[in-house]
């Protein structure tokens, strides 16, 4: 895919979605970190619902959480899913920043971009997906996320070829459209694949941009 094309397909996504904004923008890193570790494998209700929760029973710090018992943190965050291991992943996380980071995520904001991934991704239960979320939704970083539907979209348009690795999908993608415009991307992407581009039973017919996309027209071509 081309500059050009890719700017076509953003448009579009614009132009169906509307202004895209994102639910929660805090400047706090750390909520954001702990939202991101919430989120997995569940629907963003029960993530806010999950984190809801567990701010009413504890203040949202390092501190905080790493003093809280993994039964108490679990217990905050059921409604959650998969509460013992997030639990888990959640104090081991805040104990390490304490330890390693003073208490705090600030070097989001200064260091250099690929040191704050490589320190983000170094924190237990970190992968590049929530490090990247992080820096962007936090600090504003020029770092575009991957997350299932932004790889699910990515590969039916032929972006890349199905199974690419996280960082050529991200590189790929940063490379085809402009550093102001990755929020709208990442959130464009994953609203797409809600809405129309879904795992099974993709929407085809009534996808904005059905004429860009190679895997649609090809398998569900007879259904347009």
């Amino acid at each position: 895919m081309d500059y050009s094309t890719a700017s076509r397909i953003l448009e579009k996504l614009k132009f169906e979605f509307g202004a895209l904004r994102p639910t929660h923008v805090k400047r706090d890193p750390f909520e954001t970190l702990i939202r991101t570790i919430l989120s997995q494998s569940t629907s963003s209700i029960n993530t806010e619902r999950a984190f809801k929760r567990l701010a009413k029973r504890f203040r949202v710090s390092p501190s905080k959480l790493a003093e809280a018992s993994i039964e108490d943190i679990e217990s905050a965050i059921r409604i959650g899913g998969l509460q013992r291991n997030k639990a888990k992943v959640i104090k081991a996380v805040s104990k390490e920043i304490l330890k390693r980071f003073g208490g705090n995520l600030d070097f989001v904001y200064t260091a250099e971009l690929d040191e704050a991934r490589e320190k983000l991704m170094s924190l237990p239960g970190v992968g590049p997906k929530t490090c990247d979320v992080v820096l962007l939704f936090s600090a504003g970083r020029p770092v575009i996320p991957v997350d299932t539907h932004v790889r699910r979209v990515s590969e039916r348009l032929k972006i890349v070829e199905e199974g690419a690795g996280y960082e050529e999908l991200r590189k790929t993608l940063e490379s085809l459209f402009k550093v102001e415009d990755y929020l709208t991307v990442h959130l464009a992407f994953i609203a797409l694949g809600r809405k129309y581009c879904r795992a099974r039973k993709p929407r085809c017919r009534s996808c904005p941009i059905i004429e860009f996309c190679v895997t649609g027209s090809k398998t569900f071509g007879a259904r347009l």
